[in-house]
């Protein structure tokens, strides 16, 4: 048979105790105890953030410490090259000079050696009474011809020549063919003056094994 009972367990030989305390003291001391684990938490909290400031502030002092010495570093640096601007100058101004007369010597010919050449390939008693040239230049190409026979070329040497006896025009075009950069050449005009000499005009066209390449070859 079961007893009732009004939900509290019965001990039997257990020491006696009795909470005498009451509620509202009991409820002051929860309360205490409890502000002071939350003023606890809130001084960790803000001693973490102290620390991480700290922290960040201490980082940030080193980086503009690194960033000053560099600055300093950079002000000495161009301080350093102001005092060659002036050798910098004149380099730049041979430099530019080196590449103009390179430009500038691509399309040279040794007008004196050609004219010498030219004179050695005719016969001893034909004499050259006029000398007309035409060439290209660095910054324009030399004309092509128009006649589908003649060949490229970079120069034209329009020459006047003289003869006392009656002109060998196909012996003289054989032997112009020695010529350096010989492109073509043909004859124009043949007549004869008073005196009895033959007076030819010849044409010379002029290709690139005539040019110098004074620069190219390192003189």
């Amino acid at each position: 048979m079961k007893r009732a009972t009004d939900g509290h367990e019965l001990v039997l030989g257990g020491e006696p105790r009795a909470d005498l305390l009451p509620p509202d003291l009991k409820a002051a001391r929860q309360g205490k105890l409890l502000r002071q684990i939350m003023s606890i938490a809130a001084a960790s909290v803000v001693l973490v953030v102290i620390a991480a400031v700290a922290a960040v502030s201490f980082e940030a002092a080193a980086a503009q410490s690194q960033l000053d010495v560099a600055e300093a570093r950079t002000t000495e640096l161009q301080m350093e090259s102001a005092k060659y601007s002036e050798v910098r100058s004149v380099q730049n101004q041979i430099d530019m000079t080196a590449e103009a007369r390179t430009v500038a010597a691509e399309t040279e010919i040794d007008w004196r050696a050609y004219m010498l050449a030219v004179r050695s390939s005719l016969p001893s008693d034909v004499t050259i009474q006029a000398i007309a040239i035409s060439s290209g230049s660095p910054w324009l190409e030399y004309e092509q011809s128009v006649v589908p026979l003649y060949n490229p070329r970079v120069a034209s040497m329009t020459l006047s020549l003289t003869s006392p006896t009656l002109p060998a025009v196909p012996m003289w075009l054989t032997n112009l063919r020695t010529l350096p950069g010989y492109a073509d050449a043909h004859p124009g005009s043949v007549t004869r003056t008073e005196t009895g000499q033959y007076v030819v005009e010849m044409v010379i066209n002029i290709n690139e094994g005539a040019r110098s390449n004074r620069i190219a070859g390192g003189q």
